[in-house]
């Protein structure tokens, strides 16, 4: 690959992703048709040769493009004079052999059938194997011409955008749409000298692409061999074990241990690589080899590729950009991330919503904080729970400090009053949305120390709700840690406005690379992992000898 080519790919980026449209495409749409532009002459234009206008409706005919494609592909050609953007007399230029081989390199990477073109891969083939002997004309020119214009806008809709719909799986997390017309502008216009501006602004992705890599280099050389184990067996530091061999050649494989030996002792270098892969796939760095981590460390190589991908394509869906100041929380993690400029200030443990009752994947902003709050308890949970309770034990509600305020549809409205038992603990914090998410203390405490904890109903209960509140009211002078501590202990409930309300992104990620550069991994406790492998991949053998492909 040319290093013009190298730094185009590095272009995935947040600045391009988009909304699914009517037909499924995330190309945004031309406010405006472009007018061809006839200032363009041979005398200025960056190439020697022109389309006939004719054959490129011939071909749009030819290939049935709907018409936003037809569209996209008109303006560009009218915007340009009809000069060409991949070659010239002399055959393919530079930009066009950029894109072609970051468009390979992408595929080769990524294994998308969807933007493998066999019949384009045969005639690029001819013309970029400038030594072939190959008698080339302007007839050749013209069709391969307008079949990479073409395959430009498919590439930027897969690479930029994703093909999976993020709606189909529970994601509601909106994106921008693509303004691929401007990019093809932008990369054919700069003579494929590619200037600061194509940097990735989504530094996550380039660092998953990288493990990747990485990954895909693993799994060529054979991945790992499984390590056998039997149930509850443990193995602590100065253990001797016939099994810590394996284990020793399996980290090394994985870049936890630095450097492998055959010796079957468990010694203090072989517990630091333990407590990194610990950390790695979200278990207590305590050392302890359990039948656990042996299980996280037996996938092979191969699903962590998929799971690589996969979370690859949720970047893809990322707004534009991210705000400075932001609160994350990534559900498969049970982590909650506070940001400030671009850096992460603090971060604590959660709770999340447990199967059947999953917390959504959304974004909104967080408004309120809510002080000493009442519960008002989801008649779902009223129907199911509460109600069968009252008929067994007829004090139930005094007992957990509960009352009845009404009746909705013949079920009593209960709500829970402020204290130590409510539900919510003393504090929530509010980011107002249709699916009534929000964050919230607990009065159970104990569930924190879990390394899985999907337990809720939905909403998010935090592990140190005190030092949110501090952090978000601490532009507001008025906010002593007193008068925060008082608040929440009153015996009914304070709202208080935020001065500076802060975006909350609720994020599902299975995989990605953390601060200090180590690739992690965690469990898919909704299903959605599955639900885009079953989108996303397919056996077969058609572009590699790797079994797996994202399919078309």
């Amino acid at each position: 690959m040319t290093p013009r080519a190298f730094v185009f790919l590095c272009l995935v980026s947040c600045s391009f992703f988009a909304c699914k449209n009517d037909n499924g495409k995330s190309i945004k749409k031309l406010k405006s048709f472009t007018q061809r532009d006839q200032t363009i002459t041979p005398e200025n234009a960056f190439t020697d040769l022109f389309l006939d206008s004719m054959k490129l409706e011939t071909f749009i005919q030819s290939e049935h493009l709907d018409t936003i494609d037809a569209q996209h592909i008109r303006s560009f050609y009218n915007s340009r004079n009809y000069q060409f953007a991949w070659f010239n007399k002399s055959g393919l230029n530079e930009q066009g052999l950029s894109f072609w081989n970051l468009l390979n390199s992408f595929i080769s990477l990524s294994k998308d059938s969807f933007l493998f073109d066999k019949k384009l891969a045969k005639e690029m083939t001819e013309f970029v194997n400038v030594d072939s002997g190959l008698q080339l004309n302007k007839n050749n020119f013209t069709k391969t011409e307008l079949k990479l214009t073409r395959q430009f806008f498919i590439y930027a809709n897969v690479a930029y955008a994703g093909r999976v719909n993020p709606e189909e799986l529970q994601w509601f997390i909106p994106r921008k749409k693509i303004d691929a017309l401007a990019l093809l502008d932008s990369m054919v216009s700069h003579n494929g000298k590619f200037s600061e501006q194509w940097e990735p602004v989504n530094a996550q992705y380039q660092a998953l692409r990288k493990e990747l890599i990485r990954f895909r280099n693993i799994a060529d050389k054979g991945g790992w061999q499984p390590i056998l184990w039997e149930s509850k067996k443990i193995i602590q530091p100065g253990t001797e074990d016939a099994e810590i061999v394996l284990l020793k050649q399996r980290l090394f494989i994985s870049g936890d241990l630095a450097q492998n030996d055959s010796t079957n002792l468990y010694d203090s270098t072989l517990q630091q690589a333990v407590k990194t892969a610990q950390r790695r796939f979200g278990f207590r760095e305590d050392g302890i080899v359990n039948e656990a981590l042996i299980k996280e460390l037996n996938v092979p190589a191969k699903l962590r590729i998929e799971q690589i991908l996969i979370n690859m394509e949720r970047m893809r869906w990322l707004p534009e950009t991210a705000a400075a100041n932001r609160i994350v929380a990534n559900i498969p993690e049970f982590k909650l991330h506070v940001y400030e400029n671009n850096k992460e200030a603090f971060s604590m443990n959660i709770v999340v919503g447990k199967e059947g009752t999953g917390t959504v994947i959304f974004n909104d902003i967080l408004k309120y904080i809510v002080f000493s709050p009442y519960w008002n308890v989801p008649s779902s949970i009223v129907k199911k729970e509460i109600m069968p309770a009252m008929r067994r034990n007829p004090n139930y509600l005094a007992r957990n400090n509960m009352e009845i305020t009404g009746k909705s549809g013949g079920i009593p409205i209960i709500r829970q009053k402020p204290g130590g038992k409510n539900s919510l603990g003393r504090v929530k914090f509010l980011f107002p949305n249709n699916y009534n998410i929000y964050f919230h203390d607990t009065p159970a405490k104990s569930l924190f120390s879990r390394e899985k904890r999907a337990f809720s109903h939905g909403c998010m209960r935090l592990s140190e709700p005190k030092k949110l509140a501090e952090y978000l009211l601490r532009d507001q002078p008025e906010w002593t840690e007193q008068r925060i501590d008082s608040a929440m202990n009153l015996h009914k409930e304070k709202w208080v406005t935020l001065k500076n309300p802060l975006p909350v992104f609720v994020s599902y990620f299975t995989a990605w690379v953390d601060s200090d550069g180590l690739l992690n991994f965690r469990d898919d406790i909704y299903g959605h992992d599955k639900k885009m492998a079953n989108r996303m991949f397919v056996q077969s053998a058609t572009l590699s000898n790797d079994s797996t492909v994202i399919q078309r």
